[in-house]
Formats: structure tokens, sequence, C-alpha cells
């Protein structure tokens, strides 16, 4: 069951330095934790992305193989803006991500790479609020990044990572999801706000193939929107939450 809408949300954990944010698709961050991520690299902590697809099926007017590209370098800018400089991508086909051992193994060998304390991922429920249905593709990464936080500890699950040279990390205190229903801390988004409005408007062309509307009123409307009515919970700031898994 989902927590009351009233509970006051926490402060974020602070006492970290590595994070990895790891999701489905280009923009996928861009819808809700951006604004937590300029706040975090203007603090000097280092934040990476990972991406298991890049993106390709998501315009329906333009094929994969011209999409797939399009797409990757909308996401390196728009990371670039928030202060992200490393963006990886996993070749995983968009639309039909499989949950399983190969998507779990990807995922834990980025977590050895990064070496991160905490851990960022989307919603991995079925619904967004109980109204809207997930796609699949956002399930599944939701749900591999929970497990291969765990995985990334244990070097007798995927021991042919330790073959490439990536040793167990069992450094990963947290686990963090944005866009949960049910979310437990937050960030206050007033810094990062503004950044989060341009890192979104990098993915011009999914946003202009998704709405009629001018593209940086939708983006303001909408990540302004969300930041005030999830500040109602944390002190009237305007905030990104987030469901923390402590591990």
């Amino acid at each position: 069951m989902s927590e009351p809408t009233t509970r006051q949300l926490q402060p974020m954990p602070d006492d970290w330095q590595r994070a990895l944010a790891v999701v489905a698709h280009p923009d996928d961050l861009e819808y809700g934790c951006a604004a937590a991520i300029a706040s975090w690299t203007d603090a000097g902590r280092e934040v990476c992305y990972v991406l298991a697809t890049r993106g390709e099926a998501g315009i329906d007017t333009l094929e994969p193989a011209k999409c797939a590209p399009l797409r990757e370098r909308e996401q390196r800018a728009s990371a670039a803006v928030v202060g992200v400089s490393e963006v990886d991508f996993l070749g995983h086909a968009d639309g039909v991500i499989e949950y399983g051992p190969a998507l779990r193994r990807d995922i834990a060998a980025a977590v050895r790479r990064h070496r991160p304390e905490l851990v960022i991922t989307l919603n991995h429920r079925d619904t967004w609020g109980g109204t809207y249905w997930n796609t699949p593709d956002h399930v599944a990464v939701g749900r591999a990044t929970l497990d291969a936080a765990g995985d990334a500890g244990n070097r007798w699950i995927f021991p042919e990572l330790v073959e490439r040279g990536l040793e167990p990390w069992n450094g990963v205190r947290w686990v963090a999801v944005a866009g949960s229903d049910s979310p437990t801390h937050a960030v206050d988004a007033t810094a990062g706000l503004e950044r989060a409005v341009r890192s979104l408007l990098e993915h011009r062309t999914h946003i202009e193939a998704l709405t009629g509307e001018d593209p940086e009123a939708y983006a303001r409307g909408l990540l302004t929107g969300f930041a005030e009515e999830t500040g109602k919970r944390f002190g009237n700031r305007p905030a990104v939450a987030f469901e923390v898994f402590s591990r």
C-alpha cells in the first residue's frame, strides 16, 4: 500500500561521494531526477549515467537506425547540463528489455566499474501512482538495478566479471528509486530546477514527437509542477522525491 500523501519526506542521505544512475532510456532521468543531480554535482559529488538502451524505438517517425545516434547525442548533451560527463549505453533493445541474468550482469558490471555508494533508478512497479501503466522496460531495469546492487558485491555471482578485472563492490549503501508512489526522501530542487528544465530541453526531438506544445513551456510546466507538488511534503520547497532502500 502507498504511504499517505501527507507524510513528510526526509532529506536524502548526504554522506556519499559517488552515485550511479541506471535507467532504461534517454530522458528517463530528465523527467524527475535532473534537479537533484545538478545539486549533487554542484556540491562536488560524482554522478555517472548508465542507460540500458539508446532509445531507438522512441520516435514513431524515425527509424531505429537513425533514431539511436540522435537520442544518444541528446542524452550526452542533457547530462552535461547538470554536470554529468560519463554516460554509458548497455545496448539492450529498446521496448523489449528482458529482466534476467544478462541484464543483472550488465548492471552489476557497471556498479563494479563505477563503485558508487548511491545507486539511482526509476520506478520498477507496474504502475505510476496506481493510475498509469508503467512500461516493461522501466519495470525490468528498475528491478534488475535493485538486484544488481547486491550482485555486484558477490564474487560467485557472475564470476566472469572478475575474469574481466571487475572485482566485487560492496560499497552500495542505498538504492534510490525516482518516480515511486511511495517516496521516503527528497532533495531540495531550488538551485537545480532551471538546469533540469534545460536538461530536459536537450531531448527536443523526442519532446516534439510527444507533444504539440511549445517544448520550453512543456518542460518548464511539467518539472515545476512536479517539484512544487513534492515540495508540499518537504517544507514547501521545490523538491525531487525518492524511495530510498538501505543496504
